[in-house]
């Protein structure tokens, strides 16, 4: 079964960080006998053709050097900030159509998978016009709140990828309802798989050492890092809480000044984007790991959580909004706590709830490190996955 799979960016070199949970899902489903190959775009006139022993098809949209919409930043960000980049995201459809119609015409294909519908709906239309495949859709729930307030003329788009799709899947209950809205209500839920590799902590931090919050991802206005900074500076002193914030991204310097301003600047150390290895040890180090997602203001917020997941699954207590997809992640004082989306006293309580009660937190890493291996681990999720494709195969 050859299943081709649309998506915006995918990775230019063995340590390049791109989507390293749909890497890590196509890796295993090759293994599990399906022909996988990448449909994606070039970055600055290129890109290998294919990425650990996968195809991969990158179309092109500009000259070498304006061709930079996608990859090292988010298209959205990018598209704020210059009328470059929104002649980009016309070219980007228009090569990317001509792209996916000049290789369905070579190749056949029997399943094309879009991930991102708007506008990638429009390539998998074409495939299926070409080439006969069955169509399956991804939503991450933020192409659906773009469309509610930024880019509402569009909204047909994702109306039609959501009734046209062979298969509609959703990352999360929360895009699950948003895609019923739209009028298909046999919306399957797959979250993201994660399996890193390192074992669960042993051990926990004990006492004489800082209360270690760790923050990790993108550091744009939906991640809610001044949430936390907020929060760190109504912890009391004795408690001796500080935040390592792992990251980059265009809020980095107003949230430094941010630290200033409320007085946490010795209490908040930003390390930039760091490699694996030292990621993994700066989760088993941390007291806790948060994700205090907020709404920004495209409507945008987290569609699932993988870090809290990444952290459950070493044994790590977590603290996350009740916002998107986090509640599909974390159950309320049974494998985390939830506090309230943009609410820093709230989330101030629950992280010294954890400071001051080491059994508490000892129970809520284990319950969550038993939750993100059953539920989320990889075999759960390829399992998902290979039901869905199966099902289409039945069908061709």
């Amino acid at each position: 079964m050859r299943i081709l799979h649309v998506v915006t960016a995918f990775p230019r070199t063995p340590d390049d960080v791109i989507v390293p949970w749909l890497v890590e899902l196509l890796r295993r489903l090759r293994a599990a006998g399906y022909g996988i190959e990448v449909f994606t775009s070039a970055y600055r006139g290129g890109g290998p053709d294919q990425y650990d022993g996968l195809p991969v098809h990158r179309f092109r949209y500009a000259p070498a050097r304006w061709e930079d919409l996608t990859h090292d930043e988010a298209a959205p960000d990018r598209l704020k900030r210059s009328w470059r980049y929104r002649l980009l995201a016309v070219t980007y459809v228009v090569g990317g159509a001509w792209g996916v119609w000049r290789l369905c015409r070579r190749q056949s294909y029997d399943v094309v998978h879009v991930h991102w519908a708007m506008p990638h709906a429009l390539f998998g239309w074409i495939a299926r016009w070409t080439c006969r495949a069955r169509i399956v859709t991804t939503f991450y729930g933020v192409e659906l709140r773009w469309t509610r307030s930024r880019l509402g003329p569009l909204r047909w788009m994702i109306r039609r990828a959501a009734r046209s799709s062979d298969r509609a899947v959703a990352i999360s209950r929360s895009t699950q309802a948003d895609v019923q809205q739209l009028g298909r209500l046999d919306v399957l839920v797959i979250p993201y798989g994660v399996g890193i590799a390192a074992e669960p902590r042993t051990t926990t931090p004990g006492s004489g050492t800082p209360f270690t919050i760790l923050f990790v991802g993108r550091l744009v206005a939906r991640k809610g890092v001044e949430v936390l900074l907020r929060a760190l500076s109504r912890m009391a002193p004795q408690l001796d809480a500080r935040a390592v914030v792992v990251g980059e991204g265009p809020e980095l310097e107003p949230l430094r000044a941010l630290a200033a301003h409320v007085g946490v600047a010795s209490r908040v150390t930003f390390t930039g984007r760091i490699a694996w290895d030292a990621l993994a040890s700066a989760y088993r180090t941390a007291s806790v790991v948060v994700l205090p997602a907020v709404l920004d203001d495209r409507g945008d917020t987290e569609g699932l959580g993988v870090v809290l997941l990444e952290a459950m699954q070493l044994g790590v207590p977590v603290v996350g909004s009740d916002l998107g997809g986090i509640p599909d992640i974390v159950e309320h004082e049974t494998s985390g706590l939830l506090v309230p989306s943009g609410d820093a006293d709230a989330l101030a309580a629950a992280l010294v709830r954890l400071a001051q009660d080491p059994a508490l937190a000892a129970r809520l890493g284990e319950a969550g490190r038993i939750r993100a291996t059953e539920l989320f681990g990889w075999p759960a999720v390829v399992s998902r996955w290979r039901q869905v494709y199966d099902g289409l195969r039945r069908a061709l």
